[in-house]
């Protein structure tokens, strides 16, 4: 359970408690008490829901829905959220960038951060090593052989290319962690992943990708949750994994009970983003593991 921590006096049971959060996985966390969580949400699309209902018009640029996983999270644990995800934001929009978009430029996201803030959730990096791009690649809307494979077009000579840049990425990835904790040094931190967009050899009569390219499609999902999972426990901080709450509600389940959205929609979300169902089924992971 999270709750407000104490923010006068240096008592030693005070002291006692930092401690223990620190070694349940969160240093500088201390308890908070539900109800009076003043919680933060930055983030990608993955995190702000474009084109689901409920658009927030403060700010339609980001293309940031009221259903998306924060506003679960807040009604779960009856948080005070401030919602600062942004569609197409990268990791320098976190930090030090402000972020163009078609209403006006957002504010660097670690603006909305401070000593005050009790809970912060994270999903951010996908943009950085172009998942987007590299999916549209991967569409094939004719079957073998007539097209090519991304597999191979991105391990041409040896080398896991989107592997090698998610490895390059991490460590500024790790640096901005670093200073999501410096802006909220009492915060609990919850970096989210990304979930299981397709299951094994997918479904090429349902979505354009070939089974191969499918299953390199979901690997460059698995390298960057094994890359930030890394940084966050190297700082102490919790990752969520989401990808067995997704399994099996990837882009080729029955219209209704996906979690996501395919390259050819059933659902109305942008392609490869969550749907309503989908931010419920997140949104309701990530507040199971915070309490």
């Amino acid at each position: 359970m999270i709750s407000r921590a104490t923010r006068s006096g240096a008592s030693a049971a005070a002291a006692l408690c930092l401690l223990a959060a620190a070694a349940a996985g969160n240093a500088g966390a201390a308890p908070l008490d539900t109800g009076r969580i003043d919680y933060v949400a930055i983030g990608d699309s993955a995190a702000a829901g474009p084109l689901l209902p409920d658009q927030d018009m403060s700010a339609p640029g980001c293309l940031r829905s009221h259903l998306n996983y924060p506003a679960v999270v807040a009604a779960e644990l009856g948080a005070t959220l401030t919602d600062v995800s942004c569609s197409s934001a990268r990791t320098t929009n976190i930090t030090n960038t402000p972020q163009r978009t078609f209403s006006g430029a957002a504010a660097p996201q670690l603006d909305a951060l401070s000593p005050d803030t009790d809970l912060v959730t994270v999903t951010i990096g996908a943009n950085d090593f172009n998942l987007f791009a590299t999916a549209l690649s991967c569409v094939n809307p004719l079957p073998q052989p007539n097209g090519s494979s991304c597999r191979d077009k991105f391990n041409a000579g040896g080398r896991n290319q989107q592997r090698d840049q998610i490895a390059d990425w991490a460590p500024t990835w790790g640096a901005m962690l670093d200073q999501v904790r410096e802006r909220a040094p009492h915060a609990e931190i919850a970096v989210v992943g990304y979930g299981t967009y397709l299951r094994p050899g997918g479904c090429p009569a349902q979505q354009p990708i070939w089974s191969q390219d499918a299953d390199y499609l979901q690997s460059v999902m698995t390298d960057a949750n094994a890359a930030m999972e890394a940084e966050a426990t190297r700082r102490g901080i919790r990752f969520v994994d989401i990808t067995q709450t997704t399994s099996g509600r990837d882009i080729c389940a029955a219209h209704g009970q996906s979690a996501y959205t395919g390259l050819v929609p059933t659902e109305p979300a942008v392609p490869l983003h969550p749907t309503v169902p989908g931010m419920q089924a997140i949104g309701s992971h990530v507040a199971a593991q915070l309490r």
